[in-house]
């Protein structure tokens, strides 16, 4: 019963922190815009970022809290959604510049709102902890321990500094909604220690992974890969949002606040926590070549299919007698038609490249059914056809019956599949 009840609590702080972290998210979008905050894009565009980065994360959060309360990543992963969705600064603004400190909480938005130095050390500890929440075993577990609690306290001193400017009372928030009071020297110092610290961390960790991935197997294995395709995705939307956007548009009016361009760093970012909630749930991991498959593949098919519906746009239009509605629907009327064609040969190429299990196996079919033409003998085909099965998709056992002769022949599989590969009895 205890058990049972320590799962349905765990259920339940696992929601209720949800719910407040996509109520901070909401409550961010109200706060933008009472404030007239810049850089949102208008309160339309700002709801669609907090959707779009918001929802899927803290979605993963709360079910690995909630179906591995013991493991620590979901509420870590909560914990930093929570600092990251909270309007802290807009907040302020309201509180202290408006209306003179005289709304409720403001102490509470000013504590969290320094709380930045531990936002760097629940990230590192995130990556640290990955896929089980454990620290390393053996030798190296008592030095790791002593690391992450020095570490957790090292950030929780850094963020001192909105508990000790509220204990003050003397609170000054600058236009931004960033804090104005000046801090002490030892805070200053435990702030470049957290920065050095964080990036000597992630460095450490990204050498690691490195002969970690080389010698892993297996499920863990597949846990790395969904990781490293999170981190991907996160850093590739990171350097379209901050760097080729701004070298392709420069100042543009508006560009910087489209957005589109922030939905695509929103959606990387967002990325991450689902890869590792996948990797942390262990569901269906060996399916990760095919999903990395069809994300190439069908981005590729999109990019050709949209250049050839523009060129026969333009061909229509400027060198054919064709105008208007009529060049749109034989432009259309192309693509269809060659949509199904161009997505199975794109299809193949993709998957000789990222999905190549399924690429041998096809190979294998088509052989087996080339030979097949030419084979007239029973016992042999049915040999082959049991070695055909085997190869290709590696199951248990397998059988052969014919009706009315009773099994005719049975492959045993050499060994068991590995973790995190499917029995295809």
């Amino acid at each position: 019963m205890s058990t049972i009840w320590r799962a349905r609590t765990a259920a339940a702080a696992a929601v209720v922190l949800g719910v407040v972290a996509l109520g901070l998210g909401v409550a961010s979008v109200v706060l933008d815009h009472i404030t007239h905050q810049p850089g949102t894009g208008g309160w339309a565009a700002d709801a669609f970022l907090t959707t779009v980065g918001a929802v899927p994360a803290t979605a993963v959060g709360v079910l690995l809290a909630a179906r591995r309360p013991r493991n620590p990543i979901g509420w870590i992963l909560l914990a930093i959604i929570i600092l990251e969705t909270s309007p802290t600064g807009p907040y302020l603004i309201l509180d202290y510049r408006t209306h003179h400190g005289a709304l409720p909480l403001g102490w509470l938005a000013l504590v969290i709102e320094e709380c930045w130095p531990m936002f760097l050390v629940l990230v590192t500890l995130l990556l640290w902890l990955f896929p089980d929440g454990t620290l390393p075993a053996g030798r190296w577990h008592r030095p790791a321990a002593v690391a992450a609690v020095g570490w957790l306290l090292v950030g929780l001193a850094t963020s001192s500094r909105g508990v000790l400017v509220a204990a003050g009372g003397d609170v000054r928030i600058q236009a931004n909604g960033d804090l104005a009071n000046q801090g002490t020297g030892a805070l200053r110092v435990l702030s470049v220690v957290v920065i050095v610290g964080t990036l000597a961390s992630w460095t450490a960790w990204l050498a690691v992974q490195i002969p970690a991935y080389r010698h892993a197997s297996g499920e863990y294995r597949q846990q790395l890969k969904w990781l490293y395709s999170g981190a991907g995705i996160w850093v590739v939307s990171l350097i379209f949002g901050v760097f080729i956007a701004e070298l392709v548009a420069g100042n543009a009016p508006g560009w910087s606040n489209q957005a589109m361009v922030g939905a695509v760093v929103f959606l990387g970012t967002a990325a991450l926590p689902v890869c590792m909630g996948v990797a942390v749930l262990k569901y269906r991991l060996y399916e990760l070549n095919r999903i990395i498959s069809r994300v190439v593949s069908y981005t590729v098919i999109t990019a050709l299919l949209a250049g050839l519906f523009a060129g026969l746009i333009l061909l229509a239009t400027h060198v054919l007698p064709v105008k208007g509605s009529v060049a749109v629907a034989v432009a259309t009327l192309v693509i269809a038609a060659l949509f199904n064609p161009l997505r199975r040969r794109v299809q193949r190429a993709v998957d000789r490249r990222f999905n190549r299990a399924r690429y041998d196996a096809e190979a294998i079919v088509a052989a087996f059914t080339a030979r097949l033409r030419q084979t007239i003998d029973l016992d042999t085909l049915q040999g082959d056809l049991t070695g055909v099965v085997d190869e290709a998709f590696q199951p248990a056992h397998v059988s052969v019956w014919l009706p009315g002769t009773g099994p005719h022949a049975t492959v045993p599989a050499p060994a068991p599949p590995a973790p995190g590969q499917p029995d295809r009895a």
